[in-house]
């Protein structure tokens, strides 16, 4: 896993455990959404969310272009230890609220607005397609956000009321909504 702009680009960090259920968002993929990011967002200004945050890695590359305040939620006790140990490591503890919590839930008890929401769920997740109107009916994402789903070709969503495009990067998807 390496970081691919601003203050921390080029580091790289290896995750203790290969056995963890986590699918990293490929370089190639995350580097494609970051160059749309650049041109929609301002990164000192976002609040972001992240879910089924895995790694951690998402949250850095935000943290890394200048965002100062963002969640981490996921379910698996390995990958929180690790995003919190990693974040102690680049000294940004303080930017990063790392929550260890079923998503589902998190998203039934969440009462703040999120600028960009990210999602990277298994593809296998059962409750996948019910993500995006879970992010809207919780009111998650605010006024003129940005909803980032990534998903495989089993899930489609470009009927949802608030989707807005779709990128495709080899197996992987990425469904925007707003």
């Amino acid at each position: 896993m390496r970081i691919i702009g601003g203050i921390f680009k080029g580091r790289r960090f290896v995750p203790p455990a290969n056995n963890w259920p986590t699918r990293p968002t490929k370089d190639m993929s995350k580097e494609s959404l970051f160059n749309i990011l650049n041109n929609r967002v301002d990164w000192e200004d976002m609040v972001m969310l992240d879910l089924f945050g895995g790694t951690g890695s998402h949250c850095y590359e935000c943290i890394s272009r200048g965002c100062t305040d963002a969640t981490y939620v996921d379910n698996f006790a390995g990958c929180v230890s690790f995003v919190k140990s990693t974040a102690e490591a680049l000294k940004i503890e303080d930017q990063i609220k790392i929550f260890k919590s079923d998503v589902f839930k998190f998203l039934q008890t969440n009462i703040r607005q999120y600028d960009y929401i990210f999602a990277d769920p298994p593809y296998s997740l059962p409750k996948l397609n019910t993500l995006p109107d879970l992010i809207f009916q919780h009111n998650a994402l605010a006024p003129n956000g940005l909803f980032v789903l990534e998903h495989d070709k089993s899930h489609q969503f470009k009927q949802h009321s608030r989707f807005i495009e779709e990128r495709k990067y080899g197996a992987t998807l990425m469904s925007f909504f707003g």
